[in-house]
């Protein structure tokens, strides 16, 4: 386990960090960001991501299902919450309303390392469209299931934190070494379940009406300045293009999408 996974107050200021240097201006390479415009994120946690667009002089609107992570985000948001441009809710998205919980629709949506934990993604990536408005965009960033620590093995406590690609074995495999080294078996499990590649992303963007306005892969995440000191190398052109095999060597993946009704347009 990372340091920073144990110290929220410091991953939270990382995400701050990371959204203003890498998020936030990859975005803005096709969509332009304004002062005054509605985020809605899913899966907020403490709040750091939006917390960069706050300071941009956007309203930032968070769900999240965790309660701890809600005080948490409650406690270092606490002028912004008073001043409104910081709405937390407590609920499950699916049980939200657009009008009634959100008084209407928003210009950006924001899933960062977050869609490889939905057991059911078409479903989500489908019902946000009750959530963008027609110009709007939605943001994924997420490790490819098949990459060296796409089972999110590093939140472990035994060295089974260090060993790559060690979620790809049988699943009985797995699920022994985790148990016998007193890993949370159930959760590291349900992460395996629901871990996506690249090539299923896209294919449920496209099945539910989505184009892709921009993506970028990398070979190493933007994330790995704070946990390595390593700067990020986007993957080479070449690897990217080869499909399934870039799963392996990318870290991370960042893309926009805008409902394909819009680019008709």
């Amino acid at each position: 386990m990372f340091e920073f996974h144990a110290d929220r107050r410091r991953y939270f200021e990382i995400q701050i960090e990371n959204a203003e240097k890498y998020v936030i201006p990859f975005i803005e390479e096709k969509f332009a960001l304004q002062p005054g415009m509605r985020i809605l994120e899913i899966g907020c946690g403490e709040g750091g991501v939006l917390k960069a667009f706050i300071n941009r002089g956007c309203t930032g609107v968070g769900v999240e299902l965790d309660p701890a992570r809600v005080e948490m985000a409650k406690e270092y948001l606490p002028e912004d919450i008073a001043s409104g441009k910081f709405i937390l809710l407590a609920k499950d998205i699916y049980e939200s309303d657009v009008e009634r919980d959100f008084n209407g629709a928003f210009d950006i949506i924001i899933l960062k390392d977050v869609i490889e934990h939905i057991h059911n993604q078409p479903r989500l990536i489908r019902w946000m469209k009750t959530f963008l408005k027609p110009s709007g965009t939605i943001f994924f960033g997420f490790p490819p299931w098949y990459m060296p620590f796409g089972g999110h093995q590093q939140i472990c406590k035994s060295f089974v934190s260090k060993l790559p690609y060690i979620h790809l074995l049988p699943r009985f495999m797995y699920r022994g070494i985790l148990k016998s080294k007193g890993e949370n078996v159930e959760e590291m499990m349900e992460i395996r379940d629901t871990g996506i590649s690249i090539e299923r992303f896209e294919k449920i963007c496209k099945q539910e009406g989505y184009a892709i306005l921009h993506k970028k892969h990398y070979l190493l995440n933007p994330i790995y300045e704070w946990k390595f000191g390593w700067k990020p190398i986007k993957q080479a052109g070449i690897v990217s293009a080869i499909p399934f095999v870039r799963n392996f060597f990318t870290t991370c993946v960042y893309y926009c999408i805008i409902p394909a009704t819009e680019v008709k347009k």
